[in-house]
């Protein structure tokens, strides 16, 4: 009966294949006009798979997982976690869904652009709404935002999170302040305000993908408002960067970000292709291989040594490695999360997750976000943004009904300590190694796709999973030990 699954779903399969590539094509060369259009088709392409995923329902049903070795019982878990939200969240409410964020993306941008919340608020409060709808049709304990979690990262909880945070913060806040005092990371370079040439540092980030080695025949990389990596299938895996003229490391680190994304799905076994366990089992998972790439190596002394003659060459740069790496690692409090250092970033984190949290509950007004978010952000960061493209519009994942999204950056950078702690990445980048360190997170990680549940992977591969004592390590040992 798995074998007869498996070959119905290649339909659920293809659909999704098409979506994937009609949502890459949105954030990056589609028109702004075609935006209500490309809504409408994706909303079709999204209940024309639910259709396909719900035909399979009565078969998984009767599926005995007694009789199954992990690899099957990965698929039939995943089924029956997709199954229940098709059972759950009326049809209505995914179309409305995707046609309101394919608009909502407009928005957003626009409102962005010009620094006012009120563009993309009656967007964001339908979202919202709808977002609270399919908590309650999915069900949960203890926290609506629970079921929302779950969607991202399986079995993780508000409890979970809570917990995390209460043990992250204020080691993070130690940390900032023994790195603030000591006087050794700058907390401003020159660097930063340097301008570039776009067309020049297209040549730059093009040789770092070389460096790398990624795939070029599998993998390319474009430009987008926000940087994102999108899977169309294992051997067709897309990127994007943004440039904006000034502080050349935040496109050079947004490309090696989202490279560790496309590593990962690029590495997943290909045999699990067109099943519903060949892709990353979670964005918990699928953020550790991004920031781990990002920030353990990209900002590592040793990758530093690598990358120097060619940002000298192009970049005609008047500074040696010792202040490029310190330009590298800038340690400060800041506005934009996406330019945060590894320090303060799981700062930028937890103001969006008690945003998140209320929202869903009903306890807060989209109305009242920006005012919170200003709040919050002077409570962890010390600093209150001027205007609302430095506050609450600085993120595209709202305009796109990612809640319970944000947790999972902090859950990765715990699992990239964790990866950091378990093996030797700073000798095999000293040595350019990339295809070893490729090769282990294959094996650790990539290979599985979504076979075994994250914590399951994560225990089976690490012995611990979401545990914040790797990465607070990994933070001392870094920046405390100058």
């Amino acid at each position: 009966m798995l074998e007869d699954i498996l070959e119905e779903y290649k339909k659920a399969w293809a659909l999704g294949h098409a979506l994937a590539l009609m949502g890459w094509d949105l954030e990056t060369y589609m028109p702004q006009e075609g935006s209500k259009y490309r809504g409408e088709a994706i909303a079709q392409l999204i209940t024309l798979r639910r259709n396909e995923i719900m035909k399979l329902a009565e078969k998984v049903d009767r599926i005995d997982e007694s009789k199954l070795d992990d690899k099957e019982r990965g698929i039939i878990r995943v089924l029956r976690r997709e199954i229940k939200y098709y059972r759950a969240v009326p049809k209505e409410v995914d179309e409305e869904l995707a046609r309101l964020t394919s608009e909502a993306f407009i928005a957003w941008s626009k409102a962005k652009n010009e620094s006012n919340f009120s563009i993309f608020k009656p967007y964001l409060e339908k979202i919202v709404d709808l977002k609270r709808k399919i908590a309650e049709s999915l069900g949960y304990e203890k926290h609506p935002y629970n079921a929302l979690l779950d969607l991202y990262e399986e079995g993780f909880t508000v409890d979970d999170a809570d917990k995390v945070f209460s043990s992250l913060l204020p080691e993070l806040k130690t940390i900032l302040e023994k790195i603030l005092s000591s006087g050794y990371y700058p907390t401003h370079h020159p660097l930063e305000d340097m301008t570039y040439d776009v067309e020049v540092m297209k040549k730059v980030n093009d040789e770092i993908i070389n460096i790398l080695e990624m795939p070029r025949s599998k993998f390319r990389i474009d430009i987008s408002p926000h940087p994102f990596t999108e899977r169309i299938s294992t051997d067709d895996v897309r990127i994007t960067t943004r440039y904006e003229g000034k502080d050349f490391r935040a496109t050079m680190f947004s490309v090696i970000h989202e490279s560790g994304h496309a590593i990962y799905e690029l590495q997943i076994d290909p045999s699990l292709e067109m099943t519903p366990v060949g892709q990353g089992v979670s964005m918990g998972v699928h953020e550790s291989q991004s920031r781990f790439w990002e920030n353990t190596i990209g900002r590592s002394r040793e990758f530093v040594g690598i990358i120097y003659p060619l940002l000298k060459r192009f970049l005609d740069l008047k500074y040696d490695e010792e202040e490029i790496y310190k330009y590298f690692n800038v340690v400060r409090p800041s506005l934009i999360r996406v330019d945060a250092d590894e320090v303060t970033y799981n700062l930028h984190i937890a103001i969006r997750y008690e945003i998140e949290k209320k929202l869903i509950a009903g306890e807060l007004k989209v109305d009242e976000i920006p005012p919170l978010w200003n709040d919050l952000s002077e409570k962890y960061l010390g600093i209150r943004p001027k205007n609302d493209a430095e506050g609450a519009l600085q993120d595209v994942h709202w305009s796109g009904g990612s809640f319970g999204y944000f947790p999972t950056y902090t859950i990765g950078n715990i699992i990239a300590g964790m990866i950091y702690a378990k093996f030797n990445v700073l000798g095999k980048v000293r040595e350019r190694k990339f295809n070893e360190i490729k090769e282990y997170l294959r094996e650790k990680i990539h290979k599985y796709g979504a076979i075994y549940p994250p914590k399951v992977l994560l225990t089976r591969s690490f012995g611990d999973a979401y545990n914040p004592e790797y990465f607070i390590k990994y933070l001392r040992e870094k920046y405390l030990s100058k």
